[in-house]
Parts: structure tokens; C-alpha cells; sequence
């Protein structure tokens, strides 16, 4: 029976390292798809595949002509993306390729040429899609939970600068822009459904000259919304990893795998505010509420299931379905990544769509 007909999808990766090795897990119960190859071009990351019981080609060439492969993961550093994702496509093979896609618009239009001149599924693994704190914190967007929301600020924070492999090196397209920001950007463009109008952007070299080990960009939308995002690698205490902003409540979620605080007003407008007291002196703007003309509560952190990425690919390449991760949708990323080093670049706010 062939995969067409079974939709046992074949898939061979291409470059065995931490998110190849990862794709395993990944697939792993899934009867739709396989992982039944690799290459790399490290012999250590051979044997780690032949260890895990995978065909292990000499080259990326053999690999292409093995006609019983379906799929290829390219799994490699950012910067060679595009070159073997084209060389696949064009051999016959649908791709999933690793984010970032590649280092630029103009190198992912090449990307969507080729898919569309072979009729080849190219998809890009955005897998914080299924991150459970961004479905929580839209589900609080979406349903008005807080009111008008006004502004959002997402934060990625760790203390142990960037990792000691290509991700340092500007050429294999490192830093944090490209490694965190295309996470955290699609999913502030999944959660408000708007034109982003300005872009204002700084990033950071504490650790790192060559490329960025931290950034803060603000997105101005249409509506006026803001949404903050940041990635820190210099961090030693974390800010929280969201903060939503209404103009009736105020929603936070600490850390990854953390319910959700919603603090909403309810019931009448104080009065007979008790200040609060200082040294320097005191204040009613700033006063805590009284618990009578508020409503606390959790929204209990959702639940997701990232093998839906893997079924939903087989269920595109057999007719069923609709993918999930649209190439739109990643060239808006990938441009709005551009306009944040454009921004940065020229220290100024640059207007986007």
C-alpha cells in the first residue's frame, strides 16, 4: 500500500541535531507519519540517529533519490534552510521545515515559488501555536473577559545568554530576533486580528556583539492596541510571561504551565478611598481597591495537543484538510522580524502595514 493510500507518510530529516532529534517525540504515535530517516553532516549525530534505530544516508543527495521518502524535515541551522528545502521540493518531497523558514522575505518568496512550480507542501513548524499559555491568554482576548483590551505584553526572559552554537554567529542566522521573536510575533499576530501600523524596536548585546541576545519591539495596531514583546537572555528575575490590559480588568500568567490571575471591576465605582501612606506622602491614585468592587479569578490553563501539527500535515497532503501554519502567515512574521531590525537599525519608528 503506498502513502497516498495509507497516509503513512514517510519522513527523513535533515540535520540530527536538538530539534531533529526532538521530531521524534513529536511523531512518536502518530499513524499518519513516520520518521524512518536522516542525515547530518556531523558523524556524531549519525550514529545518534542509527542508535535510534533510523536509515542513516552518506548524503543529502541519497537521501532525495530514496523514492519511498515523502517528507522531508529540514532540521538544520537557519542559514541553509531555503537551499535544501528548494533542492527537496524539487526532487518530489513535501517539506516541513524548521523556523525560522529562512533570513528574509525575498529568500522565502524563493521558498513559495518552488512549492508552487512542484505542487509541494511547504510548511514551517511554528509549534508555540500550541503553547498552552498563548491559547489560555487568547481565550481571555477573545472572549472579552477583561473588556476593551488595550494592551499586551509578552515576555520570554531566561539568564544564561544564548546558546554556545551557531545561534552566536549573524552568518547561520543567530540571535534572538530570529530564534524567540518568530515565536512570540506569531503569536501576537495570531491573537489580534489586525494591521500592525508601527513598529519601534531596541535590541540588546550584553552577551553578544554579533548578534542580538535580547530585543524589545512594540506593535502598534490599527485599533490603537499596543502589544509589547520582549526576549532577555540577562535576566536573573523573569517578568511575567503575559500581561493583558482592559479597560475593565487586568489578566497575567506568571510562567509557562501557570493558570491565569484575571482581576476584573464589578458592582459600583468606589468612594471613600483610603489612601495610601509613605514617607514621602500619600496617594489615592494609586490606593489598592477594595475586594468589595472586584472579582478575582483563575482561568485555568488550556490544554493542547502539539501532535495535531503532524496529523494536520498528512490530512493537507491527502486532501483533507486545510494546513494549519499558512506560508501568508509566515511571511508576515518574517517581515515584521525585517521591520524590527529596521527599526533597531535606524532607532526610530518605521511604519509597517
Amino acid at each position: 500500500m503506498s502513502a497516498e493510500t495509507s497516509r503513512a507518510y514517510r519522513i527523513a530529516v535533515v540535520g540530527f541535531g536538538g530539534m531533529g532529534s526532538f521530531h521524534l517525540h513529536l511523531a512518536e504515535g502518530i499513524e499518519e507519519v513516520k520518521i524512518v530517516g536522516s542525515f547530518d553532516i556531523k558523524e556524531d549525530r549519525q550514529e545518534a540517529a542509527r542508535q535510534k534505530g533510523l536509515h542513516v544516508y552518506n548524503s543529502l543527495e541519497e537521501l532525495l533519490s530514496d523514492k519511498t521518502i515523502d517528507i522531508v524535515l529540514v532540521a538544520t541551522p537557519n542559514d541553509v534552510h531555503k537551499e535544501i528545502a528548494i533542492k527537496a521540493m524539487e526532487a518530489g518531497k513535501h517539506v516541513v521545515c524548521e523556523k525560522p523558514v529562512t533570513l528574509s522575505s525575498a529568500d522565502l518568496q524563493e521558498m513559495i515559488d518552488a512549492s508552487e512550480r512542484t505542487g509541494k507542501l511547504l510548511v514551517v513548524h511554528q509549534n508555540r501555536r500550541w503553547d498552552e499559555d498563548f491559547i489560555t491568554m487568547k481565550k481571555i482576548y477573545d472572549e472579552n473577559m477583561l473588556g476593551e483590551v488595550y494592551a499586551i505584553e509578552s515576555r520570554v526572559h531566561g539568564s544564561r545568554g544564548i546558546p554556545g552554537d551557531w545561534r552566536q554567529k549573524k552568518e547561520h542566522g543567530g540571535g534572538m530576533v530570529l530564534d524567540w521573536g518568530v515565536h512570540i510575533l506569531d503569536q501576537a499576530l495570531q491573537m489580534v486580528n489586525e494591521k500592525v501600523k508601527k513598529v519601534y524596536a531596541v535590541l540588546t548585546h550584553v552577551t553578544n556583539q554579533l548578534v542580538d541576545d535580547g530585543f524589545r519591539a512594540e506593535l502598534t495596531f490599527e485599533s490603537g492596541k499596543r502589544f509589547l514583546v520582549e526576549v532577555g537572555t540577562s535576566n536573573f528575575i523573569s517578568l511575567p510571561r503575559w500581561y493583558m490590559l482592559g479597560n475593565n480588568g487586568t489578566a497575567m500568567i506568571e510562567d509557562w504551565g501557570r493558570d491565569a490571575r484575571v482581576v476584573v471591576a464589578k458592582g459600583k465605582s468606589e468612594k471613600d478611598i483610603v489612601p495610601v501612606v509613605t514617607a514621602a506622602g500619600l496617594t489615592k491614585t494609586m490606593a489598592p481597591r477594595r475586594e468589595d468592587t472586584i472579582h478575582e479569578y483563575t482561568v485555568p490553563i488550556a490544554k493542547s495537543d502539539i501532535k495535531e501539527f503532524y496529523r494536520n500535515v498528512a490530512a493537507t497532503i491527502s486532501g483533507k484538510a486545510e494546513i494549519i501554519v499558512k506560508l501568508p502567515e509566515v511571511m508576515r512574521v518574517m517581515k515584521l522580524m525585517e521591520a524590527i531590525f529596521e527599526s533597531a537599525e535606524k532607532q526610530q519608528v518605521v511604519d509597517f502595514e
